[in-house]
């Protein structure tokens, strides 16, 4: 039986995977007894011939991100992430609704959360920064940055260093202008990739990880950086909101829905001001998107 390398899987392509193995890529199939293999993940491969391997086993992930897939199902995104980075921007529009997904989401995956505002030329209305000193107060980091004027992208590298990291948000709000200042030589890369794999820029992979200059990893997800409340309960949707998690204790009831339930600390909360009531609100409308709710 041929040996086991451990490899790094960089990028999902058409006809396969690519694989990282010390200074070279290499292009693998997998065991179809295997799991989805995501980008991210660490794996045991063997050569199957001179320019090609067969993934053998994934090595145990520390977090896995996945987004809903068909009959209910959810598909891997990205495996072994320690923090996503939620872009938006004042343009198209600060969809805080998504923003709550998303940390929702980082809460119950024990996955690390942080905010980057992008095109800081639009300077944000006084409604949206009192909504992002509230996040700051939760304790998530919050980045300003404007890829096309290279301003704040400094400490947004720092940020990233020593650590793999994706980038999730709306589209337009410029996920792909930052990853292309973050990483400059980005195109040469995937082509890299593409070559090493001989495999052509026809085959476009639905994520890619790069190594960043100044030490860390960033996975760049075009298309999929969504990933929905898929695999979420009830109760974890609750946790994922992270001021309510001291209160969810304080409910009369265990099985307390924090909508209109009897001696529900959240909604208490919220009704006082002791918490935001707009994350409330955005709480209420979450749950009435998760799949078989109760009303």
């Amino acid at each position: 039986m041929a040996a086991l390398l451990e490899g790094l899987v960089v990028a999902h392509l058409g006809q396969g995977i690519a694989v990282e193995a010390g200074d070279k890529t290499i292009l693998c199939q997998t065991l179809r007894k295997l799991d989805t293999v995501a980008v991210g993940d660490k794996v045991l491969w063997s050569q199957s011939s001179p320019d090609q391997g067969r993934i053998e086993q994934i090595l145990p992930r520390r977090s896995l991100l996945s987004r809903p897939s068909r009959n209910e199902k959810t598909r891997p995104v990205a495996a072994n992430i320690d923090t996503v980075f939620v872009v938006f921007a004042v343009e198209p529009f600060c969809d805080f609704l998504l923003m709550d997904q998303y940390l929702a989401v980082c809460e119950n995956r024990d996955i690390n959360a942080a905010l980057v505002l992008n095109k800081t030329d639009l300077p944000p209305s006084d409604s949206i920064e009192q909504e992002l000193l509230g996040y700051q107060q939760l304790g998530y980091p919050l980045y300003r940055v404007s890829a096309t004027a290279a301003a704040g992208l400094d400490t947004l590298k720092a940020a990233l260093k020593d650590q793999v990291s994706i980038f999730s948000g709306q589209s337009g709000v410029g996920k792909s202008s930052l990853t292309n200042a973050l990483i400059p030589d980005k195109d040469l890369k995937t082509n890299a990739i593409s070559a090493t794999t001989k495999l052509g820029r026809h085959t476009t992979t639905a994520a890619t990880l790069y190594h960043l200059a100044e030490g860390g990893d960033l996975i760049d997800s075009p298309g999929v950086a969504i990933f929905g409340l898929a695999g979420l309960t009830e109760a974890q949707l609750a946790y994922g909101y992270r001021e309510f998690q001291p209160l969810l204790d304080e409910c009369q009831f265990n099985n307390c829905r924090h909508v209109l339930d009897k001696g529900c600390a959240v909604r208490a909360a919220a009704e006082t001001g002791a918490i935001a009531m707009s994350r409330y609100q955005r709480f209420l409308k979450l749950r009435e998107k998760m799949p078989l709710a109760n009303p």
